[in-house]
């Protein structure tokens, strides 16, 4: 039996509402601004609203709404991309193959002793678009290969292979971030003097 549009929407709004503040989470890694990141969950929104008569009943609703996220900011990204000349997912090739060296710590020991929430969060945001999208559907959403391929449009190898890539990429970023805390604390406890009264 056919839905009316009152009751399409009573459902869309169902399924979106427990969805949105992943929705805004992944839209905010993507943009790195609240104000981008609001407009595309808005545009999102419309658009899956807009399409959601094509949408089957009993599938996954989450991996169709991030698909739509997705797609809305990939669609967006490259058009401003082309106007300003970002470098393409080539020229970061040589980013992806950097290997720190670590001496008498585990890498994860080195870099959980320095890091914080915002620094991790701060270096997945500024991963190339092609391996952050799969890092925040993958390792932040939860998405499961299969899903965040679905998602993204792109074979299941190609998502392995991105966040294999996206996974180095982040771990070169988080041992810069890491390197450089430590760096300024020494530099701090050098500096430092006790005034006397």
């Amino acid at each position: 039996m056919m839905k009316t549009k009152e009751e399409q929407k009573k459902v869309f709004q169902e399924l979106l509402v427990p969805e949105l503040p992943a929705l805004f989470r992944t839209a905010l890694r993507m943009t790195r601004n609240r104000e981008d990141a609001e407009d595309l969950v808005q545009e999102a929104v419309t658009k899956a609203f807009a399409a959601f008569d094509r949408f089957e009943e009993g599938t996954n609703f989450r991996a169709w709404i991030f698909k739509i996220l997705t797609n809305t900011f990939i669609n967006n990204y490259y058009r401003l991309r082309d106007r300003q000349k970002a470098p393409s997912l080539e020229e970061m090739e040589d980013e992806a193959s950097f290997q720190p060296s670590f001496e008498g710590v585990t890498p994860e020991e080195a870099l959980l002793n320095t890091l914080t929430r915002e620094d991790i969060l701060r270096a997945i945001e500024s991963l190339p678009l092609e391996f952050r999208a799969v890092v925040v559907l993958t390792l932040v959403e939860g998405f499961s290969y299969k899903e965040t391929a679905e998602i993204l449009d792109i074979p299941i190898g190609t998502v392995m292979s991105r966040l294999h890539r996206g996974r180095k990429l982040l771990q070169k970023l988080l041992w810069e971030y890491s390197t450089r805390k430590t760096g300024m604390e020494k530099e701090n406890e050098k500096g430092w003097t006790a005034k006397t009264l």
